[in-house]
């Protein structure tokens, strides 16, 4: 399985160091935020990297439902356990629970289709900033603290309409933004296509902090940040690989 390269197992618990999770986030999802970084001082797990390790290990099922409850810090031994309502819990030994996943419907367990839907996912959130995200924003005039953007994962969630001889590709339909404040929360809704068709829908929820009046130049400033970070990753992707 895609996921199995960016986690360990230690005493039956998952484990996920900085590098692991820092090498999912450019290598899979394309995503270069510096709170990725092993090195961040606020370094948090990509909520996607959690994603792929549910569906997984319990498989996608027809109708499931992502919410995420805290952000996760690297090496924190975490429990993934099924409860009888049909959920899945993510937590550490604590009871801290980082993501709540509720779950109906049939259940694929192919590997092929379940890690081809993993990286159609989260190429598609790696296209939220600066893609998506940056004309949303300008729309409406606001935009994130260019020193301290926060981008947070709320929630997502996958309605299948057909679950055989998937090819999964993420189309987006539409992008909303409600601003309350300083605070904005983002809605992204997707055709889920194989092969031409729609078989399915995925919606994501995103929260914004800090939001402020849109800047051109400090948004140019953040974008050209963003594309010298990507590649600054692919060029050392490229030198690990040889």
């Amino acid at each position: 399985m895609l996921s199995e390269r960016f986690y360990t197992v230690q005493d039956g618990r998952i484990v996920i160091t900085a590098p692991q999770a820092s090498h999912f986030a450019k290598e899979i999802a394309g995503d270069f935020n510096p709170i990725h970084d092993p090195d961040a001082r606020r370094f948090c797990v990509p909520g996607d990297l959690l994603f792929a390790i549910v569906v997984g290990r319990f498989g996608l099922s027809e109708n499931m439902t992502f919410r995420f409850r805290n952000l996760l810090g690297a090496e924190i031994p975490l429990e993934f356990r099924e409860t009888g309502d049909n959920t899945i819990e993510v937590c550490d030994e604590a009871g801290k629970v980082y993501l709540e996943v509720s779950r109906s419907g049939a259940v694929i367990r192919d590997e092929q289709v379940i890690d081809d839907f993993t990286r159609a996912y989260v190429a598609a959130s790696g296209k939220n900033f600066p893609h998506t995200l940056k004309p949303l924003m300008e729309s409406h005039g606001v935009m994130f603290n260019p020193d301290r953007p926060m981008v947070m994962y709320e929630s997502m969630s996958v309605a299948l309409k057909q679950n055989d001889n998937l090819q999964p590709e993420l189309e987006l339909n539409k992008a909303d933004l409600e601003v309350a404040g300083k605070r904005g929360n983002v809605t992204l809704s997707y055709h889920l296509m194989s092969d031409g068709s729609s078989v399915g829908e995925v919606s994501k929820r995103l929260m914004l902090g800090g939001l402020r009046e849109y800047c051109p130049e400090a948004m140019a400033g953040i974008v050209e940040e963003f594309y010298r970070l990507k590649a600054r990753g692919t060029r050392l992707g490229m030198e690990n690989a040889d």
